[in-house]
């Protein structure tokens, strides 16, 4: 930290004081929305405090109530270890100046399955983005997990109106704070890029179809993760009956809920967990929720009406998503042929699961994989819940006339030997310019790939169209599906994998079940 110059900004509810390092001004743990706790546990954000004197912003404050993952791929974070509590409700800022410069908005939503993570990632702080860019980067947290996208509005009859969103709208009071305040931190409230990846690039998949959000930002960067990672109504009763049954509460004790400790309701949700790894190989409990409500249908086809029509949109994906995930998790790295169709079976038509499996093996072949059950799973897994749902986002998009942009992330982390191929967030260090020696490597190619990603993104929350020098021309995705290839080298490709998106055209899933 350094006291070269004074960091202090009035926001609407009052002062701030923050701090500069290496040529920015930083502001930590800023209150977004009054603490969700007490009789406002489980209910929508409500406004902020205001204060008198000057408020400390210069530490993290705590992150939503989480569990440790049951495995941990390369390059995750232990967020179990910090600062826990359910008054979470921060947001942090990053900025090259305290001034009327209105500089493009970056607005973080992290990821982590809706049940880990936090606005506090360590490839945050660095400010690489922020200081090439010329842009403001805000991070924040939201609830999660059982107290974010728990609907327990059916099982109260109303008396706990929770739809299982209040996560989403926690995002949304968010960006309220943003739009009233960022002017200044030298931001442009009217230039605004909701960026965020896996849950979170899910999470803003959910703003473009949301009534509540709409004309709050305009522009978004989904990465892995588009608008298909919602629950039906009933799923999401369904599971919310039986997390109480865990914890022994009867579901009109409204009383007793509100006492249940943050180690209960933890507890209790880890059990959950457990049980839904078993019987539906899934390990998140708790996501978004078409409610009637806050999610009044699913998002893709709110999309497809033109909800989000004059909101620019760049979205894409790694090549190889899941092989992290399949690798880590005993559930699918063992599983049989036996196993690999009952999944199958569970999530697709019946008369298609044939000639998928039969289509993966070929793809498997022609690269030179395993043709094992897993790697099946893990590869078919990366166009089901990721790749396919993210092209029908951007043709959603291109079809009401918004302009849509697609890539294509295929660079190979060099984890274990190479294994992991193109894995899930192996991007993150390259957009926030953190490489790791191990994970993404460090040298020159590695280098200029973090200045095309990082170039790129600055240059489509600047304009919306996302050519830059070091990345060159970016084509819309239109009729021909133009698709930037990130990699070593760097290139437009019209329609690649062509095979693999063909082989989905029939299957017109609107959302698909969790992971």
């Amino acid at each position: 930290m350094s006291a070269e110059k004074q960091a202090i900004v009035t926001t609407k509810n009052g002062k701030l004081e923050g701090y500069t390092q290496d040529g920015l001004y930083v502001f930590k743990g800023v209150p977004y929305a009054a603490p969700p706790v007490g009789s406002l546990r489980w209910l929508p954000p409500q406004p902020p405090e205001s204060w008198s004197g000057v408020r400390p912003a210069k530490e993290f404050d705590a992150i939503a109530p989480q569990n440790a993952m049951p495995f941990k791929a390369p390059g995750m974070f232990a967020f179990d270890e910090q600062l826990q509590d359910e008054s979470c409700l921060f947001l942090n800022i990053w900025t090259p100046g305290l001034d009327g410069a209105r500089r493009p908005v970056m607005f973080w939503i992290h990821g982590g399955a809706f049940i880990i993570g936090s606005g506090t990632e360590p490839f945050l702080e660095n400010g690489e983005l922020v200081r090439r860019g010329d842009i403001v980067l805000v991070s924040i947290n939201y609830r999660m997990g059982a107290y974010g996208f728990m609907n327990l509005k059916e099982l109260t009859g109303g008396k706990i109106p929770a739809t299982g969103n209040e996560g989403l709208l926690d995002q949304v009071a968010a960006l309220d704070w943003v739009h009233d305040n960022i002017a200044a931190f030298g931001g442009d409230p009217d230039n605004i890029t909701v960026f965020g990846f896996s849950a979170g690039g899910m999470s803003i998949g959910c703003l473009l179809g949301m009534p509540a959000a709409r004309g709050k930002f305009h522009k978004t960067i989904n990465r892995s993760g588009a608008a298909n990672t919602v629950d039906t109504l009933d799923s999401a009763v369904k599971i919310s009956r039986g997390y109480l049954k865990i914890l022994n509460v009867k579901e009109n004790d409204i009383d007793s809920l509100r006492k249940l400790t943050t180690q209960q309701l933890m507890d209790a949700q880890q059990e959950l967990g457990n049980r839904l790894r078993e019987t539906e190989y899934r390990i998140t409990p708790f996501q978004p929720v078409v409610d009637g409500e806050v999610i009044p249908e699913w998002p893709l086809e709110a999309i497809r009406k033109g909800s989000a029509k004059n909101v620019s949109v760049m979205a894409g994906n790694m090549l190889d998503e899941m092989k992290a995930m399949t690798m880590m998790d005993p559930a699918t790295s063992n599983m049989s042929e036996e196993d690999l169709l009952k999944r199958l079976n569970d999530l697709l038509p019946l008369e298609s699961v044939p000639d998928i499996v039969k289509l993966y093996r070929g793809i498997l072949e022609k690269r030179g994989e395993k043709l094992s059950p897993a790697n099946i799973m893990g590869t078919l897994n990366v166009a089901l819940m990721f790749r396919i749902p993210t092209i029908r986002l951007i043709e959603a998009q291109r079809d009401v006339g918004a302009p849509a942009y697609n890539y294509l992330f295929t660079y190979k982390s060099p984890a274990m030997g190479g294994v992991l191929g193109a894995m899930h967030g192996v991007d993150n260090p390259f957009l926030f310019g953190q490489l790791d020696p191990n994970l993404t490597g460090n040298g020159p190619e590695a280098r200029s790939l973090a200045v095309r990603v990082q170039d790129a993104c600055v240059a489509f929350a600047r304009t919306g169209d996302p050519s830059c020098k070091s990345a060159g021309k970016w084509p819309v995705y239109g009729k021909d599906r133009m698709t930037m290839i990130f990699d070593v080298n760097t290139r437009v490709e019209a329609d690649p994998y062509q095979e693999e998106r063909l082989a989905w055209e029939t299957n017109r899933l609107t959302h698909t079940r969790p992971l």
